[in-house]
């Protein structure tokens, strides 16, 4: 197949089998799918033949929508799951038992470090490091860490992971490296590429890009060499070769666990797919040119992004990132109060808890998606009493600098 560029294989770079024609994979609504006789069910449930049986453990839509993403993330396989934090616990649970650990960013979303304390229960620790470093990494692993995990542009703190490096050095430990890439999806980077091993995006966020739909999605790159005495849950798989990752997340956890995706929710996601590549470019220019308008201003506040050229991470952003920085900005309004009073004010950002819409949203992470972390944990992640998480949209760059503009003006 010809190798297209990144917005035409958007819309080319996948065949489907569409009946009459149709240019948009329709929707199968169907929890079930019938055979015309008894020895072709059984050859799907025994994992002999391709095809369709129940819809939580796949359906033709939501299939549409994984080779999708395999082909953007440079993945063998991909499996997509109701929502991003399912994705995650997906990713990561296929390959944990009771007593392992995990080594992990610390500049995590709120959810995932939620997460990460809720596997306590099941006895899996996670070590935070201290700073986003190879090095940090390697020093925290015990005999019983069994996996590396970060995002490629912590969410909120914007500090950036150099996946090349953590992958080389999880790699020399053999230990495998997921990847949250959520907040700079595979027009940033393509971090299997880069030696990630596995990549999660919550599709919620940019793939879909309109917030219309929950989702999630996991990709395997295929190339990790499973130990099967450190991995004992992957033994039984290992006939399956390169792709015993996936085979053993489907016919075990993500099956038995249900948090499949709906057929309506992969058809708005294969929608969103299609302009993924034009909206970010849009949203990530807004973004350094609006954090470039705010640092300019003497309006008493603290811009971060990756973009701007004393950001400490902007040397390794400009490298990994496609030339991009992503369509995140933060700033520190001195007080909560303040930070309250200028999102109260502002006229076209909508407050509310998402990131990726072709709109501008605006959030006081402290109050909202970190409220339940300890003071420790959400200085860890970069949040603060006075930070405001800026999720920078399409809307013409001029209105947006204005508006904030007034709304820093007048609280200045």
């Amino acid at each position: 197949m010809t190798e297209y560029g990144f917005n035409t294989s958007l819309l080319h770079g996948v065949e489907d089998d569409n009946p009459y024609g149709a240019t948009q994979v329709p929707i199968y609504q169907s929890s079930a799918f019938r055979h015309e006789n008894a020895e072709s069910l059984e050859k799907i449930f025994t994992n002999k033949a391709m095809g369709f049986s129940y819809t939580r453990i796949n359906n033709p839509t939501v299939e549409a929508f994984e080779k999708r993403i395999t082909k953007l993330e440079g993945g063998i396989g991909s499996v997509a799951c109701a929502s991003g934090m399912a994705a995650l616990f997906n990713a990561i649970m296929n390959i944990l038992q009771s007593g392992d650990e995990i080594v992990a960013a610390a500049g995590l979303y709120g959810g995932t470090v939620e997460l990460f304390e809720d596997l306590t229960a099941f006895g899996i620790t996670t070590r935070y490091v201290r700073e986003n470093t190879p090095e940090a990494y390697e020093a925290l692993i015990t005999d019983r860490t069994k996996v590396i995990f970060a995002e490629t542009i912590g969410n909120p703190k914007l500090d950036v992971t150099d996946i090349a490096a953590v992958a080389e050095m999880a790699h020399t430990h053999e230990l495998p490296f997921i990847v949250d890439n959520t907040t700079a999806t595979p027009y940033l980077v393509k971090a299997i590429s880069l030696g990630a091993d596995v990549v999660v995006n919550s599709a919620s966020k940019y793939i879909n890009g309109n917030s219309d739909a929950i989702s999630g999605v996991l990709t395997y790159g295929g190339k990790f060499k499973w130990d099967a005495e450190r991995y004992p849950g992957l033994a039984p798989y290992r006939k399956y070769g390169p792709m015993a990752y996936i085979a053993k997340l489907r016919n075990a956890l993500f099956r038995n666990t249900g948090a499949c995706l709906s057929p309506q929710n992969a058809f708005l996601n294969n929608l969103g797919l299609e302009t993924l590549g034009i909206r970010m470019e849009r949203q990530c220019a807004n973004a350094l040119e609006l954090a470039k308008f705010l640092t300019g201003l003497d309006a008493g506040i603290t811009v971060n992004y990756p973009g701007l050229s004393d950001n400490p991470y902007h040397e390794l952003a400009t490298r990994q990132l496609n030339g991009r920085y992503g369509a995140i900005v933060t700033l520190r309004a001195g007080s909560k109060d303040r930070a309250f009073r200028i999102m109260n004010t502002l006229k076209i950002p909508y407050i509310l808890s998402n990131i990726g819409d072709t709109k501008t949203l605006v959030i006081h992470p402290a109050s909202t998606i970190a409220v339940h972390l300890s003071e420790e944990e959400q200085v860890q992640s970069g949040v603060y009493e006075d930070l405001i998480r800026i999720s920078v949209g399409i809307e013409d760059i001029e209105d947006l600098k204005q508006d904030f503009k007034h709304a820093l003006e007048g609280e200045g």
